[in-house]
C-alpha cells in the first residue's frame, strides 16, 4: 500500500520546527537510531520501514508501515536516506536541574544544530547528563540536532530556560571559556560546577558574565581566530572531568 499524498505532506511538516511543537512530536531516522528509541523510554508514534529493515528487525507495539525505498526517499531528510524513519512523542523536562555532583553544561545561544549535536555526544562520552540552554539555543529536536546526536540525546536530558535565573541559584563553581580567561592546563578539576558556553559568533552574553567566577581559555599557538564551540567543549570538558 503507498503512502498517501497526505501522509508525505504531514511528515515533511514535522520538518518544521511549529509543527513539531504543535503536534510535540519528532523524527528520527535510521536503523541505529531507531533501534536504540526502541529500547529507550521514548514513545514511538509510527514506523516507517523498507522490508530489508524489517527482516532484521522487530517492534512490538508499534506501528510499522512497510514503504518502499522510494518512498523513504519522498520523507526523509537524509541526502542518503537508510531503511526506517520513526515519529516519536517528544519529552519534556519534569524535573529541574541538580548541579550539586559532577559537570553541567550551560549553552548560550548556540545556533549550529550540528554543534548542539556533537555537543550532546561530547557530554554523554564524559558522562555529563544535563544540559541547560538558553532558550534562543536551537531546538533538541531539529531532525539535524537529532541526527548529529548518534543517540545521545537519549541518555543526556535537556532544560530551555532562562540561563541568569539558572545561575543566580547555583551554589556550586562557574567555568566560563572566554579569551581572558586563565588556561585550562592550569585549573583544578572540580567535583561540582558548571560549564558555561557561548555562541559560535558572539561567545557568552554580557549579561551572564557577572555569573562566572572561573573563567577559561584553551591557550593559542597557531594563528586560528577561534575554534568551533563543539571543539572547545570537548578540549576543556576534557580538562575538567579526567
Amino acid at each position: 500500500m503507498m503512502l498517501s499524498k497526505n501522509e508525505v505532506k504531514y511528515i515533511q511538516s514535522l520538518y518544521h520546527k511549529k509543527q513539531r511543537q504543535q503536534e510535540g512530536l519528532f523524527i528520527a531516522e535510521g536503523p541505529k537510531l531507531v533501534n536504540e528509541l526502541l529500547t529507550s523510554d521514548f514513545t514511538i508514534n509510527t514506523i516507517y520501514a523498507t522490508e530489508q529493515w524489517q527482516a532484521n528487525n522487530s517492534a512490538k507495539q508499534v506501528e510499522i508501515i512497510t514503504i518502499t525505498e522510494q518512498e523513504l526517499a519522498r520523507i526523509s531528510n537524509l541526502q542518503s536516506p537508510n531503511q526506517v524513519l520513526a515519529i516519536v512523542k517528544q519529552q519534556v523536562a519534569n524535573t529541574a536541574a541538580n548541579f550539586s555532583n559532577g559537570l553541567s553544561l550551560v549553552l548560550d545561544g548556540i545556533q549550529d544544530p550540528g554543534n548542539l549535536g556533537t555537543i550532546i555526544r561530547i557530554a554523554d562520552w564524559f558522562g555529563i547528563t544535563q544540559i541547560i540552554c538558553s532558550l534562543d539555543t536551537v531546538e533538541l529536536y531539529n531532525p539535524k540536532v537529532i541526527q548529529s546526536t548518534m543517540g545521545s540525546f537519549l541518555r543526556t536530558k535537556l532544560w530551555y530556560q532562562d540561563l541568569a535565573t539558572t545561575l543566580t541559584t547555583a551554589q556550586v563553581p562557574v567555568f566560563g571559556a572566554l579569551l581572558a580567561g586563565k588556561s585550562i592546563y592550569q585549573i583544578q578539576k572540580p567535583t561540582a560546577g558548571i560549564l558555561v558556553i557561548g555562541s559560535e559568533g558572539n561567545g557568552i552574553s554580557n549579561d551572564l558574565l557577572p555569573f562566572i567566577s572561573h573563567p577559561v581559555t584553551i591557550p593559542r599557538i597557531g594563528g586560528a581566530e577561534s575554534l568551533n564551540a563543539a571543539v572547545a567543549t570537548g578540549i576543556i570538558v576534557s580538562h575538567l572531568i579526567v
